[in-house]
């Protein structure tokens, strides 16, 4: 019976793991449907003829050749091209194979502290489900911070590109300006633009490119409009000036959100932190009362049951303080 219930417990926390993966990794429905209208906006066209052609397939052939040589992690990782972007996004300077060996490594770690120590082994595969979130919370957490950085950044640049328009610099020059006079992480990525100009990649490329390794909904805007003021003409510097009031603005208004809804997130902190805590107190204080749930059946049945509604629990708790502006 132990045994049906281990099974039960590995599944469960290997679909919550896996579900809280796929909700960090992947795009929200509003911002992806935003990002294809925006995306349509910027399209241009371009030639399907390439006089290049022909050295398609002795490209094709490095290629196979190259990924033959690749290790079994990396074959399996070049499937997942989220994973790599959100390493390059956090300014994690990791393969993604070298990135799930870690979460492997940790998940392993749990499960080894588990059986060594006095604990149950029931725990084992919870507690090695747990270590391995450290290392995606902690990818997330930089992640978070870098484009947090960049979105704070990103109004005063487009002020001062407006200004570099006005004094007369070009549009390439403004970005090797940014680039110049600002702070990482945004005179990285417009000093990589720059750079990409520099080696004969067009500016409206550039700018894609840029847009697309940044998943920054306010640099998108800036994109759409620079290529569309490219096509149809129009007073640039006057654009710029206000999508940087527009950022300002939305800026502003995400503060009040944040310190109103601050007290929702500490209290959800306290409620999700509560069980585990009160469970290893009680597990040092009385350690025969908390055993019971592993020894009795029903107990057993009652601790996955747990298990599941506090990862609901942590779902609804972020779906009702989460406020998008």
């Amino acid at each position: 019976m132990s045994g049906i219930v281990l099974i039960i417990a590995v599944g469960v926390s290997v679909t919550s793991f896996v579900a809280f993966a796929i909700h960090i990794l992947a795009p929200t429905d509003e911002t992806s449907r935003t990002e294809a209208r925006l995306q349509r906006l910027a399209e241009r066209q371009r030639h399907q003829f390439d006089p290049e052609a022909g050295e398609d397939s002795f490209v094709s052939l490095l290629r196979s050749e190259l990924n033959d040589r690749s290790g079994f992690l990396e074959r399996i990782t070049a499937k997942l091209p989220a994973l790599s972007d959100y390493l390059e996004q956090a300014d994690v300077p990791m393969r993604p194979s070298k990135f799930i060996f870690l979460c492997a490594s940790c998940f392993a770690a749990g499960n080894l502290l588990c059986i060594l120590s006095p604990a149950p082994l029931l725990l084992a595969p919870v507690v090695g489900i747990t270590f391995t979130g450290l290392p995606i919370a902690w990818l997330s957490f930089k992640r978070k911070k870098r484009l947090d950085q960049f979105g704070d950044q990103l109004p005063g640049a487009l002020e001062l590109l407006s200004r570099s328009l006005r004094a007369g610099h070009s549009l390439n020059a403004g970005f090797g300006l940014i680039a110049t006079e600002t702070e990482a992480p945004l005179a990285r990525e417009f000093g990589r633009a720059f750079d990409e100009q520099n080696f004969g990649i067009p500016l409206d490329e550039a700018i894609e490119n840029m847009a697309k390794r940044v998943p920054n909904m306010d640099l998108r805007f800036f994109a759409t409009a620079v290529i569309l003021q490219r096509q149809t003409g129009g007073d640039l510097a006057e654009i710029l000036d206000k999508i940087s009031h527009l950022i300002r603005e939305r800026l502003q208004i995400l503060g009040q959100i944040r310190a109103l809804t601050g007290e929702g997130r500490m209290s959800g902190a306290v409620l999700l932190a509560l069980p585990p805590v009160l469970f290893v107190v009680m597990l040092k204080l009385n350690n025969e009362y908390v055993m019971t749930l592993f020894r009795d059946p029903i107990g057993r049945y009652m601790l996955i049951g747990g298990l599941i509604t506090q990862f609901i629990g942590a779902l609804v708790i972020k779906k009702i303080i989460t406020i998008k502006v």
